[in-house]
């Protein structure tokens, strides 16, 4: 199998997009026609209608985005049985030739670092991903176990950074030597990430920088010139595309370097809200991925 890093480049070639789609599948969002997802956590009801609509997402995004990226609380807010829909859905992603991001934002120290990774890292982990969002705030030494499996699995990470949210710098902003602590982060991950660069030129060792913080991006490129960044942020959050794509490389005739992610944009835009069928969900799913797609490619 080739490093996360050339995989996500010939993705991003492929589709011609960093486009990704989130699926968290918010219990009172998921349109009526998929069943009653707001019904008592864990019950059939609710889970087959979750697993219905997030089966319909893969189907959408196949062939069309390079990724996928599952938020992992939404299931386990649903019991056993909703972590039983995540793994499914890493399978089934995968299987179609979607790379699966999978957002746990886990993090701790020792051998509890290395249970999580062995659990969510690789095609053969009890939850498949080709990258896992991992959070670096306890020190850089909790890194290494993720970054083990990572390595022995051809898989990527994406290191918390700089994050999308508004209370973000309230931390990661703080000046330690005349310089934010986000970029102390990134000067510590540089080395990392520069021995783990694949053929495509792309390291497997990722970083999340919200697109609401366009400068902070375009300095954390130039200290992480072959980094990818998972850009959360994007559309429904606020961020326009000039914002998002702040970070990312354009190649040729498409952007390199990363994934921009849309969630609430792409999996619950108002034009599929009053949905009739099924396929006209559909159809309303792929219209909005082919808009942001041009809207992107536009910049």
């Amino acid at each position: 199998m080739d490093k996360f890093g050339d995989r996500l480049a010939e993705a991003n070639r492929q589709t011609q997009t960093p486009l990704c789609m989130g699926i968290d599948p918010h219990v009172t969002m998921i349109p009526a026609l998929f069943g009653n997802a707001a019904a008592e956590a864990g019950s059939d009801e609710a889970l087959s209608t979750i697993a219905n609509f997030c089966d319909a997402c893969v189907k959408a995004a196949t062939g069309r985005v390079p990724a996928i990226k599952p938020q992992a609380a939404f299931f386990e807010m649903q019991g056993p049985k909703g972590m039983q829909i995540l793994q499914d859905l890493g399978h089934a992603a995968i299987d179609a030739g979607l790379l699966v991001i999978m957002d746990a934002k886990r993090g701790d120290i020792g051998s509890t670092s290395t249970a999580y990774a062995k659990a969510w890292i690789g095609h053969d982990a009890l939850f498949p991903s080709d990258a896992l969002t991992i959070n670096p705030w306890l020190g850089i030494d909790t890194l290494e176990p993720f970054i083990n499996q990572a390595d022995a699995t051809h898989s990527g990470l994406f290191i918390l950074n700089r994050t999308s949210n508004p209370g973000a710098g309230d931390l990661q902003d703080r000046m330690v030597d005349d310089k934010p602590l986000y970029m102390h982060l990134a000067n510590m991950l540089a080395p990392i990430a520069s021995t783990r660069i694949g053929t495509s030129g792309w390291s497997s060792i990722g970083i999340v920088a919200g697109a609401t913080w366009p400068a902070e991006a375009n300095a954390l490129r130039d200290t992480l010139p072959n980094t990818p960044f998972l850009v959360p942020g994007f559309g429904a959050q606020g961020a326009g595309a000039e914002k998002a794509l702040a970070g990312l490389v354009r190649s040729q005739d498409h952007w390199q370097g990363g994934l921009i992610n849309s969630t609430r944009g792409l999996i619950f835009p108002e034009s599929a809200r009053d949905a009739t069928s099924i396929d006209v969900w559909h159809n309303a799913i792929l219209a909005k991925i082919d808009a942001d797609k041009h809207l992107l490619n536009s910049i």
